[in-house]
This record gives C-alpha cells, sequence and structure tokens, in this order.
C-alpha cells in the first residue's frame, strides 16, 4: 500500500505493506506457455475484471464507482510490467522510482493517489478475484479500495516468467474527466397542413457523478438534419426544448450531447422523427 498527498487534501499516512497472495501449495508455479496460456488480450480483461469487481465492492459499502482513467490504466501496467520483469512485487522500481514519480511524468493533474499491489498463481478464471479478496481483506488495501477520496482508478497486469499474476492497482483524486450525458425525453407533432408539422423535441442531461469533484452539467449542444443530409447546428443552449415546423416528407433527425463544467463533452444521442 503506497499513499500520496498533495496540495490542500488533508494528509494521509503513506505507508508500504506488501501481500504477496500465494497460491495453492501444490502448484507454486505455473508455465504461461503450457498449463495455464496468459496472452495480452487475458491480461486486458483481468484489467477490466478488477475495476469491475472494485465497483463491485464499493457499490455493496454505498460508495460511487470509482471512473477508469485510461492514464491510469496505461501507467498501472507499466507498473505491473516491470514487478513481472523483475520477478519482485514492490512500490518501488529498480531505478528507485515509484508510481507518483510515473503520476508526475505523465503530467497528470492530481490532488491524492494511492497504489496497491499484489502478486497470485492462481488459474485465469480466479486470479483477479483472488488478488480483491485479499485486498479488501488487508486494513491498508481496504482502506484505499473503499476511500470517499478517490474518484479515478486504473488497474494493470502482468505476468512473469515463473507464471506468477502481478497486479498494480492506482486509485486517484483529479479533476473531473468525464464527459456530461444528454438524452431525449419525448417529442410531440401537430399537424398544421398537409406538408407541415410542428415538432417539439424534449431533452435532458446530467452530469457523471463521482465520489468527488464532479464538475456539474453546463450546457447541450443540438443539431438537426434532413435524414441522410448534412448535420446543422442549433448551437449551445442551457435549454431542454425546442419547437419547429418542418416541411413532410422529408424525415429528421436530431442529436442531442451535454458538456459538464469541466470543459467534458459526452456522446451524441440521436433521434429520428418520421414526419
Amino acid at each position: 500500500m503506497l499513499t500520496s498527498t498533495r496540495r490542500l487534501v488533508p494528509v494521509l499516512l503513506a505507508g508500504l505493506l506488501l501481500v504477496p497472495l500465494a497460491g495453492p501449495a501444490m502448484a507454486e508455479t505455473i508455465d504461461p506457455g503450457t498449463s495455464d496460456p496468459v496472452t495480452a488480450a487475458t491480461l486486458a480483461q483481468a484489467e477490466l475484471d478488477l475495476v469491475t469487481l472494485t465497483n463491485s465492492k464499493r457499490s455493496a459499502a454505498g460508495l460511487v464507482a470509482v471512473r477508469m482513467d485510461p492514464d491510469l490504466m496505461a501507467i498501472a501496467r507499466t507498473r505491473a510490467e516491470v514487478m513481472a520483469a523483475n520477478d519482485i512485487l514492490s512500490h518501488e522500481q529498480p531505478d528507485g522510482s515509484n508510481v507518483f514519480d510515473r503520476i508526475r511524468e505523465a503530467g497528470l493533474t492530481w490532488y491524492g493517489a494511492g497504489e496497491i499491489i499484489a502478486w497470485n498463481n492462481y488459474p485465469t478464471e480466479y486470479s483477479a478475484a483472488e488478488a480483491i479478496q485479499a485486498w479488501m481483506a488487508s486494513p491498508g488495501h481496504h482502506d484505499i479500495m473503499m476511500s470517499t477520496g478517490y474518484n479515478y482508478v486504473g488497474y494493470g497486469a502482468a505476468i512473469s516468467a515463473t507464471g506468477k499474476r502481478y497486479y498494480a492497482g492506482i486509485f486517484i483524486k483529479e479533476p473531473d474527466e468525464t464527459g456530461a450525458t444528454a438524452r431525449f425525453r419525448t417529442t410531440s407533432r401537430t399537424s398544421i397542413s398537409r406538408h407541415r408539422v410542428r415538432v417539439t423535441i424534449r431533452w435532458a442531461g446530467s452530469d457523471v457523478r463521482l465520489q468527488v469533484l464532479t464538475a456539474g452539467l453546463r450546457y447541450f449542444e443540438v443539431q438537426r438534419r434532413v435524414v441522410g443530409g448534412t448535420w446543422a447546428t442549433w448551437g449551445t443552449t442551457t435549454a431542454t426544448s425546442k419547437t419547429v415546423t418542418w416541411r413532410r416528407p422529408y424525415d429528421r433527425e436530431v442529436r442531442v450531447r451535454a458538456r459538464d463544467k469541466a470543459g467534458n463533452w459526452g456522446t451524441w444521442k440521436v433521434i429520428r422523427i418520421n414526419l
């Protein structure tokens, strides 16, 4: 367990607690090339499983999920690969650096971070879950995983030449990097004439809730087009509805996306309106 705080965050006790997670005595080592092959895809799935399992534990405790950060995933994977290459479980790398050095080198803005590491030699289908269980059973590691002070996470997985699965998890408090969400609510149509229809489109949105530092919803961008045509913008707005009059028989599409106060855009949501 390794923790660090920055700026005005209350100081946490920094500590070093390395807990090897051993598999059954009868299976101390596993040959990754024969009895239990591990591929890059296997390791990538293990990383995703660790995120899912962590958030399952957090949800059960009434906490907000930590969001997966691609930069942290890359750092965590490098951390796991360094441990696997040296077959040593350590928060300190051979050159004397640690995870906080990697975070700084990546140019991330952060206010506090913690790292948890482990290894085991369980078969692939059990390995990630066993790591989670062992971390949860250790008070220091549990505190990092269940912290109310972190909002993003990255996990890395690697395997050594002796068949040990090494894992690194990085929890961090950083500015909101998650786009806001938008959704359509209802549409209504009123015929004005044989060729003209008045349409009201309604939408809503919110900023994805983080454990801390949720930026909050700022505004929407709305666009429209004749189906198959080029998108034209209605601009940005805080409004949640738009009434227009369109000419039949040209069906329309409308799309909306939301932006939070930190400047993060969410994905477009599209609706087709048959006239």
